[in-house]
């Protein structure tokens, strides 16, 4: 379907903005009684839409203000992927793209995603394309999305595209829920360990160190340096909690600021064992699948390793794929350029040298996007079932050893008096 233009005159931002959300009651032609939810400038002007729509009104208020308030809640990934899925069914069903867009945006429970929605329909009332309209929303619609769009409208299959785009979306969101499932349970390892360790070091040893005292008698070398510890950690734990605190937001923010610093640490976890390949392997996956999308939509080769390009979700392969687009740019085959930048495994390297030989790159990269996808889960799976082992031999090892240092003295005390 080609870009959809309006007649209407484009609706103030202001306008848009002041739109309530109303709940109303009310009885159809036959009798029936309906109620729902609908936004609107005030309670007269939807009362004159549902009487359009053959509806009579029997209540219409404003909706109550919940306690807790979605004002501040951001539009998401999820969000984006069921809006572009709800437009995809509903064209491909005949409604028109405005009346899409006023039946998704008058279901919307999120304020910021139905007022982007809502001035989405505005634009294209007023004679915007859906490219041009999503264009004006660039944190929400990144330049895959709107580069999709723009193609899909110019080859008049924009529901298609849109099919196209919400699957990609749930795909690579499926798969980023993977990846931080594989590093939330190392990462929750060391915070178990460090918290018990706290606990222990800070409570629990100088109960033991009170009972020390009385022996009058040196203490073994490893009892010695838990009590020297928990001592360090009693008198200056709001110092090293500080610390801790200071570092992360530091680094996290030095991290968000340097390139260089980025680059430096995605390769540093490519090199790390088990969660290494899975990085390489989840890099893999979106490299061809959001190529494979792009192609497929009509996007030029050379234009689509742009955008393909930070969508691997790591600094290293991003910049293998920029090398592979000047490759390209200049005349070399996806797959030469691949094999050149020494990152891609050689299987990847064949199948894109075979769908570019039949006229199917799309078709062949989805099977690779399919194949490096299913190899994350498997990983995924696989050290979730190691990981929780090795939580409880981790966490024992430490709590184990502080219990044995806390007994030697005793242990000493037995052996000497027996």
């Amino acid at each position: 379907m080609a870009a959809v233009r309006g007649a209407g005159k484009t609706k103030p931002i202001s306008q848009l903005e002041q739109a309530s959300p109303f709940v109303w009651e009310g009885t159809d032609k036959r009798g029936v009684k309906m109620k729902g939810e609908q936004t609107a400038k005030n309670a007269n002007m939807l009362r004159a839409e549902l009487r359009r729509q053959g509806i009579t009104p029997t209540v219409v208020k404003v909706k109550p203000k919940p306690l807790f308030s979605a004002a501040g809640k951001k539009v998401s990934a999820k969000d984006i992927s069921f809006f572009s899925r709800q437009m995809a069914t509903m064209m491909k069903s005949g409604v028109p793209i405005v009346g899409a867009l006023e039946i998704i945006g008058s279901g919307q429970k999120n304020p910021r995603m139905r007022n982007m929605v809502g001035q989405i329909r505005a634009d294209i009332e007023g004679g915007s394309s859906l490219h041009e309209a999503v264009s004006r929303h660039p944190v929400q619609f990144d330049e895959l999305y709107r580069n999709l769009v723009k193609a899909g409208e110019g080859a008049g299959v924009l529901e298609t595209v849109l099919d196209t785009i919400a699957t990609y979306k749930e795909n690579i969101e499926a798969l980023k829920g993977k990846i931080k499932k594989a590093l939330f349970y190392p990462t929750m390892v060391v915070a178990v360990a460090l918290i018990v360790s706290a606990i222990l070091l800070i409570f629990v040893v100088p109960q033991f160190e009170d009972v020390f005292k009385g022996f009058g008698a040196e203490l073994p070398a490893f009892t010695q340096i838990i009590v020297n510890m928990s001592r360090f950690m009693v008198s200056w734990w709001w110092l090293i909690l500080f610390t801790i605190i200071v570092a992360v937001i530091s680094f996290i923010f030095a991290y968000k600021r340097s390139p260089s610093m980025q680059h430096g640490m995605d390769r540093i976890i490519l090199k790390v064992p088990i969660i290494g390949q899975i990085m390489h392997n989840s890099s893999i996956a979106r490299f061809a699948r959001t190529t494979a999308v792009t192609f497929k939509a009509g996007v030029p080769l050379v234009e689509a390793l742009s955008i393909v390009a930070g969508a691997t979700g790591n600094s290293v392969y991003e910049t293998a794929v920029l090398r592979m687009r000047d490759d390209v740019s200049v005349g070399y085959p996806v797959n030469v350029a691949m094999k050149q930048v020494n990152l891609f495994p050689h299987m990847v390297v064949q199948m894109t040298a075979i769908g570019e030989e039949a006229g199917a790159l799309d078709a062949m990269l989805f099977k690779v996007a399919e194949y490096f996808e299913q190899e994350v889960n498997n990983a995924v799976d696989a050290l979730s079932s190691l990981i929780e082992p090795l939580i409880m031999v981790f966490i024992g090892t430490i709590v184990g050893g502080m219990v044995i240092g806390m007994y030697l003295p005793i242990f000493k005390l037995a052996s000497v008096v027996g």
